[in-house]
């Protein structure tokens, strides 16, 4: 039996990823609207009903009409939008968050897909917090680069096309500089913190990858841990049957192999993240670094593999 996949938004960046990754696969039909019926509320209202899932690839307030069209609670939705992180009903469609996190996942109606900046900053948090070694009243400072490819497709033209609106010729700036990033929130609560973190996230001349860093001055830390400490408390937490092998934390001895240069396209085209540990343990420092494709294990790649979990339990 095929399952019918309805991608609302599949003209956008992240939907285009999604609808080439699901292309080819005899489990799945994909259900298609013409561009002349892709804005028509009856045609959508109709294929978010007929499908067996539905992923939403729109901006927030377009997701939450997507939502409200769904009458037939037996549809299952996935929102790649901002709309739904954080919302009571809502599954955070992160599989290796916690043990059990791909189960509840299997048998949701309602899954959220988590945002780039935040899925890399949650699976660094989340683990020091749950593990004691972070307080949740830490003041957390989080800094990001992304490829422009995550700023969809306004500021892939904006680096790409000489002509178009806002183009720059910059190689790397920062933005969000009001400090009001809307994967704060997500952060804060995902990462299990009590306090906004303070978030600085940043673009480069490249299209996609990611790195996500998030500095420790371990001796401010009650017991002030050791480098050692951090990597265990990930290794832990990411290790054994709760991984599905998205996951993977590099060993000290590696990161120190990398101390002079970590590379943020070094996952793109893959679905992986890789969580770093850097540290001078003499000076009492560390810095934990999650590396990612923005359009794989941040988008798209996140929301197939979130799919695949549902249709399990189908």
């Amino acid at each position: 039996m095929a399952y019918k996949i309805f991608v609302d938004g599949g003209a956008g960046t992240t939907g285009l990823q999604i609808l080439d990754r699901l292309a080819g696969r005899a489990d799945i039909e994909l259900l298609h609207l013409g561009d002349d019926r892709r804005k028509d509320l009856e045609a959508r209202k109709d294929a978010l009903g007929a499908a067996d899932v539905s992923i939403l690839c729109l901006p927030d307030d377009a997701a939450r009409e997507a939502v409200s069209l769904v009458d037939n609670r037996s549809a299952r939705l996935i929102d790649a939008s901002t709309a739904h992180r954080t919302a009571d009903g809502w599954v955070y469609g992160f599989p290796e968050y916690d043990a059990g996190q791909a189960e509840l996942i299997k048998g949701a109606d309602r899954v959220t897909n988590p945002g780039c900046y935040a899925l890399g900053s949650v699976s660094m948090l989340h683990p020091l917090v749950a593990a004691g070694l972070l307080p949740a009243d830490y003041p957390v400072t989080i800094n990001a680069v992304s490829g422009y490819s995550g700023g969809g497709k306004s500021l892939i033209a904006a680096f790409e096309d000489k002509d178009a609106e806002g183009y720059t010729d910059s190689n790397y700036y920062l933005y969000g500089l009001g400090l009001e990033h809307k994967h704060t929130e997500e952060i804060r609560v995902l990462g299990g913190l009590q306090n906004r973190p303070l978030f600085v996230p940043s673009v480069g001349r490249f299209a996609q990858g990611m790195i996500v860093s998030l500095p420790l001055q371990l001796w401010s830390l009650p017991g002030s841990p050791k480098p050692a400490d951090i990597h265990a408390a990930l290794a832990d937490h990411y290790g054994g049957a709760k991984n599905t092998g998205s996951v993977t934390v590099a060993s000290l001895a590696e990161a120190e192999a990398l101390s002079a240069h970590l590379d943020p396209e070094a996952l793109n085209g893959t679905d992986g993240l890789t969580l770093y540990v850097f540290a001078n343990q003499a000076r009492g420092q560390a810095l934990v670094c999650a590396v990612l494709d923005n359009l794989g294990k941040g988008a798209a790649g996140q929301a197939v593999q979130n799919l695949d979990l549902m249709l399990e339990h189908s």
